[in-house]
């Protein structure tokens, strides 16, 4: 019996921190891009590009940080596999002023 409870809670734990290292929080924003890119100035323009056809003002201030509609976000880059296939997904963390 407590080994049915401990699997559940070892389950729940797992997808919890799945989505919180996926971006999947308050206030985050997350863009999944169509392509790959390892030019890190070809991937800053692509996501420019994909927050402003989102209808977002955005900039881009240097060193990771973003102003995305008055606001300034720390980008992170995550890579992860789904399903044989990599996935490159841009966090954007609100900064705390």
């Amino acid at each position: 019996m407590w080994n049915f409870f401990l699997m559940i809670a070892v389950i729940v734990a797992s997808l919890t921190g799945f989505n919180w290292l996926m971006g999947y929080r308050k206030n985050h924003l997350q863009i999944d891009l169509d392509d790959r890119y390892m030019d890190y100035n070809e991937y800053v323009r692509a996501l420019k590009s994909e927050l402003r056809s989102q209808g977002k003002d955005v900039d881009y201030l240097g060193d990771r940080t973003f102003k995305i509609d008055g606001k300034p976000y720390m980008f992170i880059e995550r890579n992860v596999t789904m399903g044989g296939v990599p996935l490159q997904r841009a966090i954007f963390k609100p900064i705390k002023s």
